[in-house]
């Protein structure tokens, strides 16, 4: 039987409901609680005819387990990351541009929710992690992500130095970002297939990482600043290959 979790906060909850309102079993909303985002949620559930309960502030907090739920909840089938054979659904037309994200070791559910958010709005196509060493899918991950984690597939390998390989079988070219590489990224032409590939939080990237990787590029850094936030990173790395790849060939 698939597992149940709670969801929390307007983004995510408007996307699940948006997107997979298959989903949702109950919508739960603060007692009194009447505004324009309150009453959009309703709308949304009662089109799905899901159920809609008003509860008290005290007895949210602890059903959630925290009071940062901006006054509601969903409780939903568990958002599972997707099965490693997806890759080859997403992949498999070698003639079609796609942009990818994968992230090796990163550990912080705050991060991991930012990338995944991101990475809806920069149209990547998923966002790969290796299951050993690195955050899954959390609520904190969900509340971050503001509802991305329902629309953006996350996939968890076993292997993420073999699955790097087989990304580059489909003609999808690796980029690793490094701040000690010698070429920054506006110097390296990755086409219209390409995956941008981040290292963990406190080591960067790993070296079996690092050297499955087509290139290693830097973030030209103007400030004083030595280094950046691995979302904030992931999210300029991610500008940078979604606007230049619109225009150069594939490769």
């Amino acid at each position: 039987m698939a597992k149940k979790e709670f969801m929390y906060g307007f983004q995510s909850l408007r996307e699940v409901l948006v997107y997979r309102p298959e989903n949702v079993h109950r919508l739960y909303l603060q007692q009194q609680r009447s505004d324009e985002r309150t009453e959009e949620l309703i709308k949304l559930a009662q089109s799905a005819k899901i159920p809609v309960t008003s509860i008290s502030r005290p007895e949210l907090d602890q059903m959630l387990g925290t009071s940062h739920h901006q006054g509601m909840a969903i409780q939903c089938t568990q958002i599972t990351p997707m099965p490693e054979s997806m890759l080859k659904e997403l992949l498999g037309d070698e003639s079609k541009p796609v942009l990818l994200l994968i992230l090796d070791g990163v550990q912080d559910p705050h991060n991991l929710g930012a990338c995944i958010r991101t990475a809806n709005a920069m149209g990547v196509a998923a966002v790969i992690a290796p299951k050993d060493r690195a955050v899954g899918l959390t609520e904190i991950v969900h509340k971050t992500a503001c509802g991305a984690t329902a629309v953006t597939p996350f996939i968890q390998v076993t292997n993420l130095a073999r699955t790097l390989r087989e990304i580059k079988e489909y003609g999808v070219w690796l980029l690793g970002l490094d701040a000690e590489a010698k070429a920054s990224l506006p110097e390296i032409n990755m086409g219209s297939r390409a995956a941008l590939v981040m290292g963990s939080e406190d080591q960067g990237l790993r070296r079996l990482t690092a050297e499955e990787c087509d290139y290693l590029g830097r973030i030209p850094m103007q400030g004083s600043v030595a280094s950046l936030n691995v979302s904030v990173a992931a999210a300029i790395g991610l500008y940078e290959l979604k606007v230049r790849q619109a225009s150069m060939p594939a490769r």
